[in-house]
């Protein structure tokens, strides 16, 4: 039966030797070449300044401010930056205006991100500015402090004080300057953990810490030990369901960053990092065979539900173990991950329309010019994004560059 959700992996695995074709002189250009074609869909005006850095303009400029922090792209660095400047402060005009208090305290669908990735451009430009947006960013504190702040649910990563402390998380290891202090700090965890202790004991789960959004009780937030052990006792088959109690359909099993292994891999590592017990690592691993499987996914390009969402494991995988196996995997997947190509959204049956005169390498040529990609895969509304869309592809791609220092964008398990 036909999955729904990927193509087949028709790949070989890894057999000691890494793909060719996959050196600066194939990935740079193309990188170029296709932030090019993303600059042309960016919309200017501060009216289509929605969706924050999920897939909003802000994710434009925080993919471009990226790159220019890839010694590779030296002689594009200054373009890069002032371009993400001018998008961004686009983003923050619209931002400033947002009348609700709260969604200027999410991270990646209002205003905390785009208050930080403003405060890195600013602050990669030179700009004494970089001051006034991080103040704007440390003040929101205040908003996501109290228990319930969100009706819909306060804990999550996009719009609630986990996403807060993961974007103070990100100014500090991009600006190398103390973000929020050790009490306010302090006061966020005590209101994530005191949360999750009402939620559980309101709703009488057996999990340690439990948490809802929009009345849908996921699995994989903000979580300690205890919290952690019981969701690794939550994997089916490689893989996590996004809700508790579900049962994982395995002909249409979600393997997503958003849902399912490739983001739940990050929690595994970062409790691997901490403390080193084996059992986290070895999750990590199962994980990534899961993702070697089923993510070669037909929803796109993206990091968020697309091929570089998964083909980041691979990069989390080569940076925990030194394995060269999940290089040549990553490698593959870039492989398949839509370049060089022309996109629109116009075209509702197909994702993408082939570039007339694509370079002659043999990088994105495996599986990006067969029939099946090109019939299979979906239209993505947002094709320049972060999340959804190219931007992130981009990012992946300047990791697969620099793999010793990738991490997944704005959320790096490594600091």
């Amino acid at each position: 039966m036909e999955n729904k959700r990927c193509f087949a992996n028709r790949f070989a695995d890894y057999k000691g030797a890494l793909s060719t074709g996959q050196g600066n002189d194939a990935i740079v250009p193309t990188v170029i070449a296709t932030i090019e074609k993303i600059l042309k869909k960016v919309p200017s005006d501060s009216n289509d300044c929605d969706g924050g850095l999920y897939d909003g303009p802000a994710g434009v400029a925080y993919m471009l401010y990226y790159v220019s922090e890839c010694p590779l792209f030296a002689q594009q660095k200054d373009t890069y930056l002032k371009t993400a400047k001018q998008i961004i402060d686009v983003s923050v005009r619209y931002v400033d205006g947002e009348q609700d208090k709260n969604m200027r305290a999410a991270f990646l669908l209002g205003g905390a991100g785009i208050y930080a990735v403003a405060a890195m451009v600013y602050k990669a430009l030179g700009l004494s500015d970089f001051v006034k947006p991080l103040t704007k960013f440390r003040n929101l504190w205040e908003v996501c402090a109290p228990i319930n702040f969100l009706e819909c649910g306060s804990d999550e990563l996009f719009v609630g004080r986990a996403g807060y402390l993961c974007a103070a998380l990100v100014l500090k290891q991009k600006l190398e300057i103390e973000i929020l202090s050790p009490d306010q700090i302090k006061a966020i965890c005590r209101a994530i953990i005191e949360s999750g202790k009402q939620y559980a004991r309101k709703k009488r789960k057996a999990f340690p810490l439990m948490y809802s959004y929009y009345g849908t009780e996921y699995l994989g937030i903000e979580l300690v030990w205890q919290s952690v052990d019981f969701l690794m006792n939550q994997e089916q088959n490689c893989n996590w369901p996004a809700e508790l109690g579900a049962m994982i359909e395995r002909e249409n099993e979600l393997v997503h960053w958003c849902h399912g292994a490739p983001g739940v891999a990050y929690l595994f590592a970062k409790a691997y990092l901490i403390n080193k017990k084996p059992q986290y690592l070895d999750t990590c691993i199962r994980s990534g065979e899961l993702v070697w499987q089923k993510g070669l996914l037909k929803k796109g390009p993206g990091i968020c539900h697309g091929i570089a969402g998964s083909a980041y494991v691979f990069l989390l995988l080569y940076r925990l173990t030194g394995n060269s196996k999940y290089i040549y995997r990553a490698q593959k997947y870039s492989g398949a991950g839509g370049f060089p190509y022309e996109c629109s959204t116009a075209t509702p049956s197909s994702f993408l329309i082939l570039s007339p005169n694509p370079p002659p390498t043999p990088l994105f040529a495996e599986f990006l010019f067969t029939e099946e990609f090109k019939a299979g895969s979906c239209s993505v509304s947002s094709v320049y994004s972060l999340f959804e869309g190219l931007s992130g592809t981009v990012c992946f791609l300047v990791d697969l560059l620099q793999p010793d220092k990738s991490e997944f964008p704005l959320l790096s398990v490594f600091v």
